[in-house]
């Protein structure tokens, strides 16, 4: 499937890595231009229809259609960015310590980050933490930093548990070569046969039990406090300490050898200094202070950004990142590796589109072979001097100690480095500087992720994607459509802030990117105009057929012709791309029902919310993502039932469109079985009917499921209204 285009550069002896130019690459470009020509067509069509409009009713129709196939148009353009110049990689991990042997391998600051213990499990934080230090790397040149923006004792509680597991755990690993580092899903899989298992699985299931029951509780039993060290940590939760406002916690877990002697990674946790007065910044404030904090304690060259429920999956993933750091072409203006985002867990048609795999895999091989993919949130390895400026341009911190080049020379516990650390960490240190705007990660938008990478890419930065066969990381993904669509509602308002700010990737990315990477990071910028043609061609043509409207040219007419080419030729090429990155049909199918669903629900709520804000009639918030698994919920998505549930404002869109689709796929054909002439109204028929086939699970859930992840009624009561009272308010409209 794949030709190599350029060929091992570091050394010919010793490969690193190759990258390789998909085959597919011509036949995209050569539909590209077809395409291209369809979309010009259908334009041509629209207007001339419209300058022949004789009627108010007819020219209404036909630019609303306009605006809505400009959208499409759009966001086609974005999407055949990726098509053209998609690339794969591959590494030689196995060449490594021959080309480091001189320098050694480079040290490895690991962010983690937490902020709500009752939506973020802290065994969840646990797992992870476990899985990062026991990479088979050297132990002494990992330090893993966790974040904890809620400031709970619950969350310490566990990673003080987690660095006394580590002593038992990292040489178990090592020991008998395990792949599954992380003790959940080792344990999970029941294929372990090694002597000590049984022990080791005893002791992670009390470990488990007491994090469980502390959390549970709410607070920390005194017989788990098993010294007065620990009773000194945990006495900082005092009166008056509240996640909103509190000093700098920091804690070292102070375990240098594991049992058999060797050295332990770092292991700190950091919740930084919060007042009322001073701004929170979410989580690009949270990463901006373990980059602080790390720098000043251990300044790695490298840094991992990890989400709390993203545990390693494979233990060579640091040796196959620096494959492409050690390599002598890339090693310069490479900025960061991303690799993919993968999901535990999904059930097998993938209900909700979870897995993004357009996003986290497709888009991002597309991007590859410009200047590299966006970065996504976790999974991803920077150079510490990203963060400083460009590769020719950098922005140095006043502070000596933050430079990236700065080597610390004392250790991590030494008074001086901690006052240090503490004073980093601070809530007001940040007044009066560049962090956020020239170093560190991007404020300005809660997809700190997507804004970080766009201003690394426009300061010279590349970036690289690496898709390994197993998985570097695996995470949590939503259960119920409501946490889906919240998630992603929240992405939107994100996307929407760099959009409608100085940059605009349209703009001020093509002018430092090019024209491609601009339209390329444009595609996820302007996810939320999605809404406007999904509404439109979800409600419209069907509202018309009501009327015996027709919208659409008659199917004995050359013009229909064009309309079926457009529709197939976009959705057929999706499909194809889907299945070539190891997709199947159902996926691909649910794919392309949750992209509608979005587009009626929380690309709409997204867009409406942002402007909302923009009007300042609401302030803005950040919500965390439930990763709590309800058993009843878990076996509804395991079965492949959509799960609604919440009497969310999001569903009432849905419905009504469900509603609607059915009452005009019904009257058609009853028009039909009446002898009526449907010619010109066969496209619209055909629209209503595949909106019955993809709401099933919205007919399901409002007429006769009994469970708790039903319809509510509430919902249901009000789509019928609005469904009806669009129906209605149709056919008293005369006939164009």
């Amino acid at each position: 499937m794949t030709t190599i285009t350029t060929p091992p550069a570091t050394d010919a002896a010793y490969p690193l890595h190759t990258s390789q130019s998909l085959r597919r690459t011509v036949l995209n470009r050569a539909f590209a231009l077809i395409y291209a020509s369809g979309i010009l067509a259908l334009f041509y069509r629209h207007q001339f229809t419209l300058r022949h409009s004789t009627t108010f009713i007819s020219a209404t129709i036909t630019t609303t259609f306009l605006i809505a196939d400009l959208v499409l148009a759009f966001m086609w353009t974005t999407t055949t960015s990726f098509r053209l110049y998609p690339t794969t990689r591959k590494v030689f991990p196995e060449n490594l310590e021959k080309v480091l042997e001189e320098k050694g391998f480079p040290a490895l600051d690991i962010f983690i980050c937490t902020a709500d213990p009752y939506k973020e499990p802290p065994m969840n934080v646990v797992n992870t933490a476990l899985s990062l230090m026991a990479y088979d790397y050297p132990p002494e040149k990992i330090s893993v930093y966790v974040s904890d923006d809620g400031g709970s004792e619950l969350t310490l509680f566990a990673i003080m548990e987690a660095a006394k597991f580590a002593k038992i755990w990292l040489p178990f690993c090592r020991d008998n070569n395990i792949v599954d580092r992380c003790p959940e899903a080792l344990f999970r899989s029941n294929g372990i046969t090694f002597s000590d298992t049984a022990k080791i699985k005893a002791m992670y299931e009390n470990m488990k039990l007491k994090v469980e029951n502390v959390v549970e509780r709410g607070q920390i039993s005194v017989e788990y406090i098993v010294n007065e060290d620990e009773r000194k940590v945990l006495d900082k939760w005092s009166q008056g300490f509240t996640c909103h406002d509190h000093p700098t916690v920091l804690i070292e877990s102070e375990q240098e050898n594991d049992i058999k002697g060797h050295p332990m990674p770092n292991l700190i946790y950091v919740s930084r200094e919060k007042s009322k007065a001073s701004p929170h910044h979410f989580k690009a404030g949270a990463l901006n202070v373990l980059l602080r904090v790390s720098a000043v304690m251990t300044n790695a060259p490298i840094v991992l950004t990890q989400d709390c429920d993203m545990y390693s999956n494979d233990p060579e993933t640091p040796k196959r990142m620096l494959c492409f750091y050690a390599h002598q072409s890339t090693c310069y203006d490479l900025g960061y590796v991303q690799f993919p985002q993968r999901f535990h867990g999904i059930n097998g048609v993938d209900i909700y589109g979870s897995e993004y795999k357009r996003l986290y895999v497709i888009n991002p091989e597309g991007m590859d072979g410009l200047r590299g993919p966006c970065y996504v949130g976790s999974g991803c390895f920077f150079v510490r001097r990203v963060f400083f400026g460009g590769p020719l341009s950098p922005e140095l911190p006043k502070a000596r100690q933050l430079r990236p080049d700065h080597v610390v020379e004392k250790p991590i516990r030494s008074p001086q480095v901690l006052a240090l650390a503490n004073e980093v960490a601070g809530s007001n240190y940040e007044n009066g500087s560049f962090w956020g705007s020239k170093m560190g990660f991007r404020y300005g938008s809660i997809s700190e992720d997507f804004f970080t990478g766009l201003h690394q890419h426009c300061r010279g930065w590349k970036s690289l994607f690496y898709h390994p066969v197993r998985p570097a990381f695996l995470g949590d993904l939503p259960i119920s459509l409501y946490d889906a669509l919240n998630q992603n509602r929240r992405w939107c308002i994100g996307l929407l802030e760099v959009v409608f700010s100085k940059y605009n990737p349209l703009t001020f990315g093509s002018h430092f990117m090019g024209p491609l990477m601009g339209l390329a990071y444009s595609h996820n910028a302007f996810w939320p105009i999605w809404s406007i043609p999904i509404i439109i061609y979800s409600l419209v043509p069907q509202l018309a057929l009501l009327n015996r409207l027709s919208v659409f040219p008659p199917a004995t007419n050359i013009w229909f012709l064009l309309y079926v080419f457009l529709f197939l030729g976009a959705n057929i090429q999706d499909c194809l791309d889907f299945m070539l990155a190891h997709g199947t049909f159902p996926q691909w199918w649910n794919d392309q029902r949750m992209w509608l669903i979005r587009g009626l629900s929380s690309y709409f709520f997204g867009f409406m919310e942002f402007s909302i804000k923009r009007l300042r009639i609401a302030s803005k918030g950040f919500l965390v993502t439930s990763k709590v698994v309800d058993g009843e919920q878990s076996k509804r998505y395991d079965n492949g039932v959509f799960e609604f549930g919440v009497p969310s404002p999001m569903f009432v869109p849905l419905a009504t469109v469900a509603i609607v689709n059915v009452v005009a796929f019904a009257f058609g054909i009853v028009q039909i079985l009446e002898g009526g002439n449907m010619d010109g109204l066969l496209g619209q028929m055909g629209l209503a009917c595949l909106g019955v086939v993809n709401s099933w699970p919205i007919y399901e859930a409002m007429l006769w499921r009994s469970d708790k992840g039903k319809m509510p009624r509430v919902i249901t009561v009000i789509s019928t209204f609005v469904a009806l009272f669009l129906c209605t308010l149709v056919l008293v409209v005369p006939n164009a």
